[in-house]
């Protein structure tokens, strides 16, 4: 009979790739040092092949060593989906719910949904976490995240998704600088440099530069944000323009700003706002009524 490693084994190894070292990887998974060790060694042998380079001081991941890696995630997200199937056979709207959501949406919905989730679902308990949209998938890939909150369209790798509204893109400008520009808007009357975007790392700045049809890069400023308010406050002190999602503007981000609102050339412009779940998750019943609630906010 096959043997076959064991779920607290691959815990370890995966916890170790995660710190590249023993003696963290051993306190996150509440275990001695030598157990976690052991416990890697033996998956080691029981594989039959090197998953660690060691040494005294330092340790590599071989190539086969983070495939591994790779696939014991998934398997510890499916068995996490499994334990969940017994505890979620009811409405689903109880227990607790990680909900990831970006930068850019977060600041603008979540307590709002919040709020919404605590007065319709009062023993539903969410616990939330706001990064990037690359960052977020891969928790929700390992397991770390049950749910979503992104901007559509981007590369989900497999996950199911639900668009539940949509949020329109405008452009800002200061009063100074909407008086010398043609209305409507052209990008060809605005100066080099003077449209500044987020850091790549925000999916939003590829979202509204698609959506809002700018395709002259030197009208683009090589600086960017790390966040809206950052854009703001540029475009407020007349250094150029920028794109605000329409949710931001309704929650204040303007606010005693002496801003312009305008809309940028072209067609309508917007991203889709979407909920994003592993296939394998056993509450879609909870998704599905969360996404309910979510469409009502925005």
């Amino acid at each position: 009979m096959n043997k076959f490693p064991s779920l607290k084994q691959l815990h370890y190894l995966v916890t170790l790739f995660e710190t590249r070292h023993f003696g963290e990887a051993a306190k996150r998974c509440f275990v001695s040092q030598s157990t976690l060790s052991s416990g890697v060694q033996n998956l080691e042998e029981l594989l039959g092949c090197q998953l660690i380079e060691r040494d005294n001081k330092s340790l590599v991941f071989t190539s086969t060593g983070e495939d591994v890696v790779e696939r014991s995630r998934e398997l510890l997200a499916r068995t996490q989906d499994l334990m969940e199937l017994s505890n979620h056979q009811g409405d689903g709207m109880d227990g607790q719910l990680r909900i990831g959501c970006i930068p850019t949406i977060a600041p603008f919905l979540l307590c709002d949904l919040v709020q919404a989730v605590n007065q319709l679902h009062p023993n539903l308990h969410l616990l939330l976490r706001e990064d990037t949209t690359a960052n977020l998938l891969t928790a929700l890939r390992n397991g770390e995240m049950d749910v979503l909150i992104l901007a559509l369209p981007v590369e989900i790798n497999g996950m199911y998704s639900e668009v539940v509204g949509r949020d329109a893109f405008k452009m800002v400008i200061s009063q100074k600088q909407a008086a010398q520009v043609s209305n409507p808007l052209r990008y060809a009357d605005l100066p080099d440099e003077s449209v500044f975007l987020l850091e790549k790392e925000h999916c939003l700045t590829d979202h509204a530069v698609s959506a809002c049809q700018l395709t002259s890069k030197e009208k683009i400023n090589p600086f960017t944000a790390t966040s809206l308010h950052t854009l703001v406050q540029m475009v407020a002190n007349g250094l150029g323009t920028t794109f605000i999602p329409q949710m931001a503007i309704n929650h204040g981000i303007l606010d005693n700003q002496n801003l312009v609102v305008v809309e940028p050339p072209g067609k309508e412009a917007y991203r889709e706002i979407g909920l994003v779940w592993r296939p394998t998750s056993s509450r879609t019943q909870t998704f599905a009524r969360l996404a309910e609630i979510v469409k009502g906010l925005l």
